[in-house]
C-alpha cells in the first residue's frame, strides 16, 4: 500500500506544494539517513485520469540541511524511501530507461515506481 509522510509536507513547494486534501500525493521533504541531508520528495498515488494515471511514484533527491548542496541519493537513502512509502511486500522498480527515453527535468534525481494495474516479473530469488 502507497503512503507518504505527511509530518514532511511541503506547502510551499513552487509546482507540488499542497495541503492534506492533496491524500498520497504533493512535495515532502524529510531528514535523510545520513546526517546532514534532507531528501525532497515527488509523491503521486497513480490514481489520475488518463496516460499519467497508473503508477504510484516518488522522486527523490537529496541536499543538505542550508540548500547550498545537492546531490543524487544514496541506495541506503533510496531503501529508506522504499520502506517509507510502501509496505515491506510491495514490489517497487527503479527504470533505467532507453537512452530516447531519456527526460532530465532534474538533475540528481532517482525515481521509484509501482505500476498499479499489473503484477511487476521478477527474477528467481536466488538470482537477486
Amino acid at each position: 500500500m502507497f503512503h507518504v509522510p505527511t509530518s514532511g509536507r511541503n506547502t510551499t513547494h513552487p509546482t507540488f506544494g499542497t495541503d492534506a486534501t492533496a491524500g498520497n500525493n504533493g512535495a515532502f521533504d524529510i531528514d535523510s539517513v545520513l546526517p546532514g541531508w534532507t531528501l525532497h520528495l515527488i509523491c503521486s498515488d497513480g490514481l489520475e485520469p488518463g496516460a499519467l494515471g497508473g503508477w504510484e511514484h516518488v522522486s527523490v533527491h537529496a541536499s543538505r540541511y542550508d540548500g547550498r548542496q545537492k546531490r543524487t541519493p544514496t541506495w541506503d537513502e533510496m531503501s529508506f524511501i522504499k520502506t517509507l512509502c510502501w509496505d515491506d511486500e510491495d514490489l517497487v522498480i527503479q527504470f533505467h530507461p532507453r537512452r530516447s527515453d531519456y527526460v532530465n527535468n532534474h538533475p540528481n534525481v532517482l525515481h521509484l515506481w509501482r505500476p498499479l494495474r499489473v503484477d511487476i516479473p521478477t527474477p528467481p530469488t536466488i538470482l537477486v
